[in-house]
């Protein structure tokens, strides 16, 4: 098992980008203050591993969100296109083993499980898309329902024209530009 603990020097290196980000794009996080966030992530240092594996992964996580309900503080995958880190995935695991030649390195679902992240679903996929435009240019796997998964298809997403599409493909497919964005809450 990789070790899921990040040295004093990653924590310091992660917390400086995410604030340098975090105070460059306040639209995406109005309201919200840095050293609350801060405070919440060094109480938790599983999530912090994971922000650094988005990181990592080139998905540039940011906060976009407060959960008032639970507490939490939403981030999310902010890189204007899919993680390059996290592209040329089938959908899940089912998918990975049903293809017979040219397989992927891994599935979508099985990364976002081993970051400790969850895929976008299409609700959410929309409303980051409120925020600013992503994959202009790329597209990114999302949650798919579970009807539409046992006749072998995932959904994925993209923005064009203003707009927010959403399409389908066989689950086992996988493109090098297509990834996913995650989601972690803190």
């Amino acid at each position: 098992m990789e070790n899921r603990e990040l040295t004093e020097e990653q924590k310091v290196e992660l917390f400086n980008v995410l604030k340098e980000r975090f105070v460059k794009n306040m639209h995406r996080h109005e309201g919200l203050k840095w050293d609350q966030v801060q405070q919440k992530l060094e109480a938790n240092p599983m999530k912090l591993w994971s922000l650094h594996e988005m990181e990592k992964t080139e998905g540039e996580p940011d906060v976009i969100g407060f959960d008032e309900k639970t507490g939490e503080y939403l981030f999310c995958d902010c890189s204007k296109e899919s993680p390059k880190g996290r592209r040329s995935l089938c959908y899940d695991r089912e998918a990975l083993e049903a293809r017979k030649k040219h397989k992927p390195e891994n599935s979508a679902m099985d990364m976002a499980k081993e970051m400790g992240i969850e895929i976008l679903t299409e609700e959410q996929y929309r409303e980051l898309q409120k925020l600013e435009p992503f994959d202009t240019k790329t597209s990114s796997w999302i949650k798919t329902p579970a009807d539409i998964r046992e006749r072998g298809g995932a959904l994925f997403c993209d923005y064009r024209y203003g707009h927010v599409f959403v399409y389908h493909n066989g689950a086992d497919s996988y493109y090098s530009s297509r990834g996913f964005r995650g989601l972690l809450k803190v």
